[in-house]
């Protein structure tokens, strides 16, 4: 994720704010740790297998590579070696994991959490989407948001957390909760939507959420919005239902669930920096972080420092400090090392300040692992979980000694971008389609994914959205990375029936784009005046059709393998030491469901995830879920290949749709209309067979319930039935 993803309009004039005031960081000072942790809440029962398991640990990094970008120059984990030998020497790390779709931070994340795809927990385009207003004109608002907000007050107040697996749409589970009703406080660190996302007095806003307006924190928020981001966005905790850290704390509040299966959820939370530090630290305003430096904003208010400032050192100083003061499941976010947070430009591999950054985390790693052996956290009593949001596509040239050319190349006036360019290729759409007066008035929601949204909300099938589709298949343009030549700038395009098929469609119907565009990753495409300098021309000018702009050059959200394999690493009781390996297909749904078996906890749903046995010892799982392992894991495979947005039958699909949406004529539509109908027909068959293997799955994993082997075969077979057929489709 750049810095300009999760910051947004309102982080950018906060980071603009504090440069204006130039105020030195105040030296505050966190009383020292001892060298055990305290014991967490005597009510917290982790059921794990043999009772091994004290800790919870999980870490989410932001774009933050396992495979190398550019072949000469290490990629970051192997440049932060204390944490991927940590992996590799006590655990199995996966290099074979996978982005849901569209690949993003909020998107990533929430499925890594939740265990559901983003079809079921309502994050289907991030880290920010449209939506029809009742108008059918659209606006936009962030994914990024506390778990029971709203899209919008006024426009569409159903939940941004959306799931309709009940029949109405409501707020999706929360992930805290099987922790929390089994005793133990849950610690969030800059954790996507756990904590609060900004401090908003709107209607819809997080301030108003959670404290409600004509609160001391909502009236902070309006008279101070930097101080108020530092006293409460980015960290909280949510407590135990037996009441835990927040027993006896005036500065809890109720942790407000309703929609929480089965029957709503009654417990509290401290929400913010304000009201966590004093808790975690007997009293002090500020956590140190790994370096023993106060974690301030950049004006030196203790507290949250924002997202782009959760560097390894600061996130792992909050885990520690939680850890410490008996906080026995901490889930954490860290900000990704390829941006000179939080104003850029973008770092380019091998480039000095990557290199520095990535030293840095990897010394945090060190120094974290050696803390928590110190407090008596370590691999034999603590569940350890480490992946990333994304993978994101590194857009620039090629540079032999790391340096990169830091400037804008304008590539519509014909500029020859040096061999060593760095940056996204920004194009203006408008620019590269065919003139047609009749063209319906259209918003994108910019990405090198870009959805878009025709005015009026049309049906699929008229007439000018499919030409409109037809004319963005064709669009050619120049990226300079590939050639001085036009070249088509479409990989892959899906309306809503392939939308559908990769999980894209939630329980909002205003949210569901129109259409979305794949494009080649090199490209940041939307309809804004497209840039040369470092100012926007005035008034906006469309000469300009697409430039490179040096500011951001890490591309998310495609369905390229690049952006879309990850990694996973394990650690702890029940885990095997299988180093690094590539045979274990996973994506980021799995990791839920792999925890909570491990922990010996369930959820109130069943996750469209399935428990990752094959890093498991057999000891750890229930028997259920190992009596006829080798049809399991064939049958989880299956499933996958079926299912996940990167999975085998999502990808035949995609390049049908894509076929289907590019071809035809206002005169004659059959190809579309054909493929279409056999995508839909098929993924209507997909669909009924997903929810039999889900339920299965789950029922091995949770509910003690012994798979049935020769019904497990049959599944099996319908899978592979569906994938040849989808293979078999035009242009699958």
């Amino acid at each position: 994720m750049t810095s300009k993803a999760r910051w947004g309009a309102f982080g950018v004039l906060v980071f603009a704010c504090l440069m204006a005031a130039g105020v030195a960081v105040a030296q505050v000072r966190s009383g020292s740790r001892g060298l055990q942790a305290a014991a967490a809440d005597p009510s917290c029962e982790l059921n794990s297998a043999q009772g091994n398991i004290k800790h919870v640990i999980y870490i989410q990094f932001d774009n933050t590579h396992l495979f190398r970008d550019r072949a000469q120059v290490a990629a970051d984990l192997e440049q932060m070696p204390n944490l991927l030998n940590f992996m590799r020497d006590n655990g199995t790390l996966i290099d074979n994991d996978h982005t849901i779709l569209i690949s993003h931070t909020a998107g990533g994340i929430l499925s890594s959490l939740t265990g559901l795809y983003p079809d079921r927990n309502g994050i289907t385009v991030s880290n920010s989407y449209r939506f029809y207003k009742p108008d059918k004109t659209t606006a936009s608002t962030a994914a990024f948001k506390y778990w029971t907000d709203v899209v919008d007050a006024a426009f569409d107040p159903l939940p941004n957390m959306v799931n309709g697996d009940s029949g109405a749409p409501k707020t999706t589970p929360a992930p805290w909760v099987p922790y929390t009703r089994a005793g133990c406080d849950f610690g969030a660190v800059s954790t996507a939507n756990v904590v609060l996302e900004n401090t908003s007095t709107s209607p819809s806003g997080d301030m108003t959420r959670v404290f409600g307006a004509g609160s001391p924190e909502w009236d902070e928020a309006n008279a101070d919005p930097v101080k108020a981001q530092a006293d409460f966005v980015g960290i909280a905790v949510h407590c135990a239902v037996s009441g835990g850290i927040c027993s006896g704390d005036a500065n809890a509040r109720p942790d407000v669930l309703p929609d929480e299966p089965p029957s709503g959820y009654s417990a509290q939370a401290l929400f913010g920096a304000k009201y966590v530090n004093p808790a975690i630290t007997h009293g002090q305003t500020a956590v140190t972080d790994l370096n023993g430096n106060p974690i301030t904003d950049p004006t030196g208010n203790p507290g949250f420092p924002g997202f782009d400032g959760m560097s390894a050192a600061v996130s792992l100083g909050y885990v520690a400090q939680m850890q410490e003061a008996g906080i026995p499941a901490t889930f954490a976010y860290i900000s990704d090392a390829h941006d000179a947070h939080p104003t850029g430009p973008a770092y380019g591999p091998g480039e000095a300040g990557y290199v520095a950054a990535l030293q840095a985390y990897n010394k945090a790693f060190g120094d974290f692992f050696n803390r928590l052996a110190a407090d008596g956290i370590n691999k034999s009593n603590t569940l350890f979980v480490f992946t990333v949001d994304e993978n994101d596509h590194f857009a620039g040239g090629n540079s032999a000694d790391g340096t990169w050319t830091h400037d804008f190349c304008n590539v519509s006036a014909g500029q020859t971008c040096p061999a060593n360019q760095i940056g996204e290729v920004n194009l203006n759409i408008n620019g590269v389609l065919p003139v047609n007066p009749s063209r319906p008035s259209f918003l994108v929601h910019s990405d090198s994914a870009p959805t878009y949204y025709v005015t009026g909300q049309p049906a699929p099938t008229d007439p000018d959205v499919r030409q409109l589709e037809r004319d963005v298949a064709a669009a050619k343009a120049v990226d300079p990375y590939v050639s001085s030549q036009p070249t088509p700038v479409t990989l892959w395009i899906a309306d809503s029936v392939e939308e559908h098929t990769l999980h894209m469609v939630n329980a909002d119907p205003n949210r569901a784009p129109t259409f979305t565009q794949f494009a080649n990753p090199d490209y940041f495409i939307g309809t804004f005046p497209v840039a040369c300098t470092n100012t926007r021309p005035t008034p906006p000018s469309l000469l300009v059709t697409d430039c490179i702009d040096y500011h951001f050059a890490w591309s998310h959200g495609d369905a390229t393998d690049d952006i879309g394999r990850t990694w996973l690493g394990f650690v702890g009781p029940g885990v095997k030491s299988l180093g690094q390996t590539s045979g274990i297909w996973s994506d980021h749904t799995d990791v839920q469901p792999t925890m909570l078996s491990l922990l010996g906890l369930s959820d109130d749903y069943a996750p469209d995830g399935r428990v990752l046995v094959q890093p498991l010892f057999d000891w750890a799982v229930p028997q259920t879920l190992i009596a006829h392992r080798e049809t399991l894991i064939r049958l989880a495979d299956a499933y996958k290949r079926v299912t996940a947005p990167f999975g085998q039958f999502a990808k035949s699909t995609l390049h049908a749709s894509t076929l289907a949406l590019a071809s035809g004529s206002a005169a004659d539509d059959s190809t579309y209309t054909s493929i279409e109908h056999q995508i839909e027909t098929l993924t209507g068959e997909r669909d009924t067979l997903v929810a039999k293997i889900r339920n299965a799955l789950n029922g091995a994993a949770f509910g003690g319930t012994a798979l049935n082997e020769q019904q497990a075969k049959g599944w099996i077979s319908q899978a592979q039935s569906l994938l040849d057929r989808a293979a078999a489709l035009p242009g699958g």
